[in-house]
């Protein structure tokens, strides 16, 4: 009996440290709860939101699944599993969640809405459509269906159709969170800029401290050039949240574009102090440390592009093409290329088509002294792309350090055919006649000396 009122005073207390927001505190309260009694479902379930708005997803994952195990019919743990799945990047688990959801309630069109999410996060944008299909004859008039299904499309670069998807999500549902910025993204994407800085502004007259709203539109005033008004977006969400680092990463953005490097790395120095992993901040650091030159900048600029290469080895799904891209070309600036061949290596493996990135593979092969290899990736630069000026470039150059003329003066004809202007292929092409004409004078003075010696007359011996 002293166990049963103990467990309920500390599910009292839970709840009472719930309400204040203190999270670590309900947690440990639940847990000296489910230490006295570990049969109570209501106790794990309140134990997955308390770690859900922690926001501890994996964890929260584990509490609602002994929720459902200790009440297999309720949907409600089930559903909560599979949303913290996705929350936790785990879309192949939440998918499985949703499906055990939909078979003890086939009437809710809800866990078909997240199973759109869901397959749209896997690249599964077909069997996204026919998530909402299914959703669309439960309820046809759902505005969350249509604003998922927009995200799908969205991806797929599908914008005019993401645009019509969230206006009908608007019209039956004007009330849904962000549907106006998630609109403005759409119009943005379709080069509708002004249509879309309306739209975000409407969302922010009904929510003035939306700060992911604030931020998308101060975005958006960046791509329209209208960087002042961009900068008091950026700083207004730095009003309401002091210490958010997107905001100070954006203010740092908007520094270097306006070519004060100074004061982008006051920004970007708060970014790191605050979250170290934010993504892409090591890197706009160190590009600032490398264009300063200096040998101390290079040495903490290479620092941190190591700290980049360990966090893509930790957590790859990280790290978009993009990133690696950006990554691979600061490696080659610090003169870094064994780096450099290992993260262009990822990018080709992930679009083996990306003649660009196979060229930089082939420029970091060469930057290591591995001519061969150089040579090789270059002329799978050209079966991609056979105007590729630099990669024949590259390979006249690799050719004229091994010493092979006829190779090099062959690439040079063939890219000066592509760019007969560029001065850097006059250039070499000069070098090249240079030497072909010095290697005939020296065969017409071998030949003349070998004449000479022939013909001479011996001095007697005596």
């Amino acid at each position: 009996m002293n166990d049963w009122f103990d467990a309920e005073r500390h599910i009292d207390r839970a709840h009472e440290h719930y309400e204040a927001g203190r999270w670590d505190e309900a947690e440990s309260e639940l847990r000296e709860a489910l230490s006295l009694n570990p049969y109570r479902s209501e106790w794990h379930f309140n134990l997955g939101l308390t770690l859900e708005a922690a926001g501890r997803y994996s964890d929260a994952v584990a509490a609602f699944r002994s929720a459902h195990e200790l009440e297999p019919g309720d949907p409600q743990p089930v559903m909560l599993a599979g949303i913290n799945s996705l929350r936790a990047e785990q879309p192949r688990d939440a998918i499985g969640w949703f499906e055990e959801a939909q078979k003890l309630d086939p009437v809710d069109a809800t866990p078909l809405i997240h199973r759109i999410e869901a397959y749209a996060r896997l690249g599964d944008h077909d069997q996204a459509e026919v998530m909402f299909y299914m959703a669309q004859q439960i309820n046809p008039k759902d505005a969350l269906a249509y604003a998922c299904l927009a995200d799908s499309l969205l991806d797929r670069g599908l914008h005019d159709k993401a645009v019509w998807c969230l206006r009908e999500a608007a019209q039956l549902d004007p009330t849904l969170p962000r549907v106006h910025s998630r609109l403005a993204e759409a119009y943005a994407a379709t080069g509708r800029m002004e249509r879309a800085r309306q739209l975000y502004l409407r969302e922010l007259r009904e929510d003035p401290g939306d700060i992911d709203t604030l931020l998308d539109l101060g975005c958006l005033l960046v791509d329209m050039n209208r960087l002042g008004e961009a900068g008091e977006k950026f700083r207004r969400v730095l009003e309401l949240e002091p210490d958010n680092p997107t905001a100070h990463y954006y203010l740092g953005d908007l520094a270097e574009r306006q070519g004060l490097g100074d004061e982008a790395m006051t920004q970007y120095d708060v970014v790191l102090r605050l979250d170290p992993d934010f993504t892409g901040a090591r890197r706009r650091v160190a590009r600032l440390l490398i264009d300063r030159g200096g040998q101390a900048d290079h040495g903490a600029a290479r620092d941190l592009l190591i700290a980049d290469i360990a966090d893509q080895q930790a957590r790859p799904e990280r790290f978009t093409v993009e990133d690696l891209e950006e990554l691979g070309s600061l490696l080659l600036d610090a003169k870094m290329p064994v780096e450099a061949r290992r993260i262009f290596g990822l990018v080709v493996a992930r679009r083996p088509g990306n003649a660009q990135a196979l060229h930089q593979l082939a420029v970091a092969c060469f930057h290591m002294g591995d001519r061969d290899a150089g040579i090789d990736t270059s002329r799978d630069v050209l079966r991609l792309d056979p105007k590729h000026v630099p990669a024949m470039y590259n390979m006249s150059v690799a050719y004229v350090h091994l010493r092979q003329w006829t190779r090099a003066r062959y690439w040079v004809r063939q890219a000066l055919r592509a760019e007969p202007d560029d001065s850097a292929l006059k250039r070499l092409r000069m070098q090249l006649r240079l030497h072909t004409l010095a290697e005939a004078i020296i065969w017409c003075a071998e030949g003349i000396h070998r004449l000479f010696f022939r013909h001479r007359t011996p001095w007697p011996v005596e």
